[in-house]
């Protein structure tokens, strides 16, 4: 039941959003956009359209733990992104993440228990956007995280904090692009407890007395290839490289393909996508191995 209470704001935003977009149909005389003009435009990092993005995650863990290639877990996402235009070209954005666990293994001390449905770590970033003449993008911004999580086993250590840089660059067939962020901890904690529950003891390094912190550098790198009638190939895979981590459990890098397509409900547009993500590089103890990401971004009118 509780899994269903989930899906609800996803139905209120599409019931919401569509009657908002007869309305705006109805005064306006232009011609509406074509799914293959949303498409291209929602591709664009600095895209005035405004979106409520819900990726749905399904991971498949592998690592050197007892029973580690058995785990799986499953997430809900919600991301909103209303940009508000500041000049031409250039747009300001406040971009909240808040992820649901719906099911999440952590290890504990009899091995591995799932976690039932939980709020995890809230995370955010506010960056301001310009495009260029040469079709050339630049966003730059700062990026934080917060221990938000509803469970204990599923909470950061960290308070995290620091800067976000991204540059794309839009051509003919598509876009192509890169992000990067590097965040630091706002707080330290005792070096003998920074084990987490969800990643075993031996993932973060640890000295007796001493007070640990987090530096941690994670990005993302995108592309999108333009089809046809609203259809586009793409990836989004992201990575991390968590610096105070242990040896061999520092880097976490996928490589990963998918599509998208913009298909109606009603008059307003929705953004499916499909992608596939394989972990080249995952921490040797406990880290992803395959994930499977389904997201649904109905493009909503903007406030302002």
């Amino acid at each position: 039941m509780k899994k269903i209470n989930y899906l609800l704001p996803i139905i209120l935003i599409l019931l919401v959003s569509n009657t908002i977009w007869a309305q705006e149909d109805t005064d306006d005389a232009n011609k509406p956009k074509s799914n293959d003009d949303i498409a291209k435009e929602l591709s664009n990092p600095n895209t005035t359209l405004g979106t409520m993005a819900f990726p749905i995650d399904v991971v498949f863990y592998n690592g050197d733990l007892p029973d580690a290639n058995k785990q799986t877990g499953s997430l809900l996402n919600f991301q909103p992104s209303l940009p508000i235009p500041l000049s031409p070209g250039v747009n300001l954005f406040v971009r909240p993440l808040v992820p649901i666990y719906l099911s999440q293994p952590t290890f504990e001390a009899n091995g591995f228990e799932q976690k039932g449905v939980n709020l995890g770590n809230i995370s955010a970033d506010v960056a301001v956007g310009k495009t260029f003449p040469s079709k050339l993008i630049g966003i730059v911004g700062v990026f934080g995280s917060f221990r938000t999580a509803s469970d204990k086993a599923l909470r950061s250590n960290y308070n995290l904090l620091g800067p976000e840089l991204m540059v794309a660059q839009i051509f003919d067939w598509g876009v192509l692009g890169i992000m990067f962020n590097h965040a630091w901890s706002l707080n330290s904690i005792d070096a003998d407890v920074t084990s987490s529950t969800v990643l075993p003891d031996d993932f973060y390094t640890s000295t007796a007395g001493r007070k640990e912190t987090a530096s941690i550098t994670a990005g993302q790198y995108f592309y999108v290839y333009n089809l046809s009638k609203g259809w586009q190939i793409t990836g989004q895979p992201t990575f991390s490289y968590n610096h105070k981590a242990a040896k061999g459990n520092k880097f976490t890098f996928p490589v990963g393909t998918g599509v998208n397509k913009i298909t109606r409900f009603g008059k307003m547009p929705i953004k499916l996508s499909m992608q596939y993500w394989y972990y080249v590089a995952s921490p040797d103890s406990f880290g992803p191995q395959h994930q499977i990401r389904l997201q649904i971004a109905p493009v909503v009118p903007l406030p302002w």
